[in-house]
This record gives structure tokens, C-alpha cells and sequence, in this order.
């Protein structure tokens, strides 16, 4: 079970209670000491002698969840007549629909938006292509596109089992981003193919959104779909992940006083993100970098375990061509980003790091090392998880890269554009905000998107990718 409690295992409860003293209080008991959270207590309705209500509670797994229903099913005076996940009751009928912006009341309403008023913005469209970012939604749409090869960190489920996920997305980009994003889940796992089906449906889109789709195959699809397509083609997974992790990175040296150039970063994954995190912090300035992964330091002549990615990141990192376990690498070193894989590292690897280390350990649902275990050894950590302190979570970055990208009417997504969205993210922190549990915004702060969205607005032009001039 779970040791920690969480509002995506979270259950309402209905029961039917025998209304006399005390009843309530053992009902809350019982819950507590089967280690549920309540979160509220409803009055559904009151009959004689009975009242019934709505428990809601959060528990640590499924398990969990039905453990503790069974323990109230044990109270005497006291029925459960019914038990709901939260969880299932919020994708009940899908997360998103479709809405018309221009309401259809009278017969010119139809004519201007349908047959035959429609026809002369085909025409004009026709004459210039252009234009179909001014008189459709292609201006501000996303696809959000997956194959379901490497759904969150549950791995190969294929494209059906995506679409929860990237309903997800979609809501998240309309939310923080104002961005209008359709889920498109692929029932192929061809890289020909997905590339190809991309391509075909791109007319109808103002940005392509790669999720959830496993490495190496996601670097080939991006950088075939950047070659063919001229509109922003982003992999999130990589990148976004990669801003984020910059963000933070930016923040923590403000706190510790270090130079981000005069970092030794380890970087234990190299797959999707790992690699992502790489490039945008060698395009930040850090030179020192070395990438782990199963077998160690990855280094120039290397040959067990890589692949052509792998064999980038030995090109370009691990100067001093070291070699070695992660743990062997980490001695000395400033920070530790890990996108890997819960456990992998111990409380006497991040003891053995620099002074004051600083350690994103990132793996989903369940880190590297938990920050409880490094107390007091870290000066600072940073978790995927939204249950601890400075989660690094995508949805600081996607939005608002793309909200500017949009805008701007960018062509493509570059490095420069993903340095000045982290940079726009680390600013949200103010320096009388800035502390060990506070070197990333919240997720729900709304200023972040607009600060993104400009700063990303204004390298899309100074980098030359605008489609305007």
C-alpha cells in the first residue's frame, strides 16, 4: 500500500447511518485508523431515524480504498450503499467536447457559417493558403498525437488505452493555455506510418503535440515531422519535461549560489527526456554532463547498451571521458537529474555529491530516492509528484510554448525557444518567494502561461522561425 494518500485514489463513500449519538464519530474513527483521509462529509438526506451521507476520502491505492470501505462495512448501525471511485466519475463520457463559438439562430446565421456564404472562404483560402490561419481554427489548434507505446509510466498499452491521457492534455492546454487541442490516438506503432498520418492531417492543425510515445522511436517521428511540416511539432515528453527541469535547475542555483555554468550535473536515463534535458543544458551553458544509464557512464567508445541517441550524448558530454557506476559518477558532482527509475540511487550516493547537493529525482509515480530519505543531506529536491514540494510538471511549459508559438506564428520550436520559456518559468519565483520548497510555481498559477507565451513570442521572432515579417 501506499504510504501516502492521494486525491487520484480518492472514493465517496454512501452510507446509511443510524441516527443516534455518537455514530458519526466512530464512522471517522474507523476511517482513520485504516489510514483513510477524509476530504468532506455530505447530507444526502434524512429519513426516520436514518441519515444518509457522502463519505469522501482519499487512499494510497485501490486496495487501500476497498480495505477501508470493508472496515465500515463492519461498524454496526452503519450501510454502505454505495461505493464510487472519483477518478472513474470525472472520465465518465470523456473529459472535452466541442463547442460552437458562433451561435446558428436565424437562416443568415446558416448561410454565413454553412452553404452558401462558406464557399467564398474556400475561395479564398484556395487562392491563398495563408489565410487559413486567419478564417479557421487552424490558428489556434493542437494535435495531440500518441501511439499509446509508452503511456505514463505504465508502458506499452496501445492507442486506445491512451486516450484518457491525452483527453488529459487537451483539457490541460484549453485550461492554462487557451489553446484548443484534439486527442489523436494512432492504432499504429510504425514510425512510416505515424509519420506519414501526421503529415496528412497537419492541414488542420496550427501545432503538433507528440505524447506518450516510446524512445528511440519519438526522436525519428519528431525530427521527420520538423523536416516536413511548417508548423510546431513538440514532443512534451522530451522537452517539456527538459524546460521545466531548466527552471528549477535556474531557481536552485539562485538559492545556492552557484553559477549554472560551473554545474557538474549527472543525468542518470537517456531516454526521451533524459536526452532533452541534455541538449537544453548544453544550450544553457553547462558543459560538465554525464549520462547514466543501466551500465554506467556513458562515453566515447562505448559500445554495450547504445544506441544512436546514446551515442549523441557520448559525442557531446563526459569530456573527461569518465567511466563508472551512477553511483561513482555522483561523487563530487553539483546536481542529480534522474529520469529513470524509483530506487536507483541511496541516501549515501547523494551524501557523497558536492556541498549542498541538489537532486531532481523525477521518475513517475515513484522517484529515485524519496525526498524524506535524503532530509538533511539535500539542499534541495525535486520530485514529479504533485504530493511534495517543487513537483517539476509539464503543464508550466506546454501551454505557454505553445500559446507564444501560436502567436507568433512560428514555423518550428527551437532550443531558443525552450531556454527562454525555462527562464520565463524560473522568473515566476520571486526572490523573497525563493526557498528550498519553493524554486518552481505552482502549476495553477496563471501568470506563468503569459510570462512563457511572450518570452517564447519574442525568441520565435529574434530566432527567425516567425512565418510573419
Amino acid at each position: 500500500m501506499s504510504s501516502r494518500t492521494s486525491a487520484s485514489y480518492s472514493i465517496i463513500v454512501r452510507v446509511q447511518i443510524e441516527n443516534r449519538p455518537g455514530m458519526l464519530g466512530r464512522l471517522a474513527s474507523t476511517i482513520g485508523e485504516a489510514g483513510g483521509d477524509i476530504g468532506a462529509i455530505d447530507i444526502v438526506r434524512q429519513d426516520k431515524g436514518l441519515l444518509v451521507r457522502d463519505i469522501t476520502v482519499n487512499c494510497g491505492d485501490d486496495a487501500h480504498g476497498e480495505r477501508i470501505a470493508q472496515a465500515i462495512r463492519g461498524i454496526d448501525g452503519i450501510n454502505v450503499v454505495n461505493l464510487s471511485d472519483r477518478t472513474f466519475l470525472m472520465h465518465l463520457g470523456g473529459k472535452i467536447e466541442v463547442t460552437s463559438k458562433s451561435p446558428l439562430k436565424t437562416r443568415d446565421d446558416l448561410s454565413m457559417a454553412y452553404t452558401p456564404g462558406v464557399a467564398r472562404v474556400v475561395r479564398a483560402i484556395a487562392k491563398d493558403p495563408s489565410r487559413a490561419f486567419a478564417l479557421t481554427i487552424k490558428r489556434n489548434t493542437v494535435a495531440v498525437v500518441s501511439d499509446g507505446s509508452a503511456i505514463l509510466g505504465l508502458g506499452n498499452l496501445g492507442a486506445l488505452a491512451a486516450m484518457p491521457v491525452m483527453e488529459g492534455k487537451a483539457m490541460l492546454f484549453k485550461e492554462f493555455g487557451r489553446v484548443d487541442a484534439f486527442p489523436i490516438c494512432l492504432e499504429t506503432q510504425d514510425v512510416d506510418e505515424i509519420v506519414e498520418t501526421v503529415v496528412r492531417i497537419a492541414p488542420a492543425f496550427g501545432g503538433i503535440n507528440l505524447e506518450d510515445i516510446s524512445a528511440p522511436r519519438c526522436f525519428e517521428i519528431e525530427e521527420r515531422l520538423r523536416a516536413r511540416l511548417d508548423i510546431p511539432v513538440f514532443h512534451d515528453d522530451q522537452h517539456g519535461t527538459a524546460v521545466v527541469a531548466l527552471a528549477a535547475l535556474v531557481n536552485a542555483c539562485r538559492l545556492t549560489g552557484r553559477p549554472l555554468e560551473g554545474l557538474r550535473v549527472v543525468v542518470n536515463g537517456i531516454g526521451a527526456a533524459g536526452v532533452a534535458i541534455i541538449k537544453i543544458l548544453l544550450a544553457s551553458g553547462v558543459t560538465d554532463i554525464v549520462g547514466c544509464d543501466t551500465r554506467g557512464a556513458i562515453h566515447a567508445g562505448r559500445t554495450d547498451n547504445m544506441n544512436p541517441m546514446k551515442q549523441w550524448v557520448a559525442d557531446h558530454t563526459n569530456a573527461e571521458h569518465r567511466h563508472g557506476t551512477l553511483a561513482e559518477m555522483l561523487v563530487g558532482a553539483d546536481v542529480f537529474i534522474g529520469v529513470s527509475a524509483p530506487g536507483v540511487v541511496s541516501a549515501s550516493d547523494i551524501a557523497a555529491m558536492a556541498p549542498d547537493p541538489i537532486v531532481f529525482a523525477l521518475a513517475n509515480p515513484d522517484p529515485e530516492i524519496l525526498p524524506e530519505d535524503v532530509a538533511g543531506i539535500a539542499r534541495v529536491i525535486a520530485t514529479g509528484r504533485s504530493d511534495y514540494p517543487n513537483q517539476i510538471n509539464n503543464v508550466l511549459a506546454f501551454p505557454g510554448i505553445f500559446r507564444g508559438a501560436l502567436d507568433a506564428g512560428a514555423v518550428t520550436i527551437n532550443e531558443e525557444m525552450k531556454v527562454a520559456a525555462a527562464h520565463a518559468v524560473a522568473s515566476a519565483v520571486a526572490d523573497d518567494e525563493l526557498s528550498e520548497d519553493y524554486i518552481i510555481p505552482s502549476a495553477f498559477n496563471r501568470k506563468v502561461v503569459d510570462a512563457v507565451a511572450a518570452a517564447v513570442a519574442e525568441a520565435t521572432v529574434a530566432s527567425g522561425v516567425s512565418r510573419r515579417r
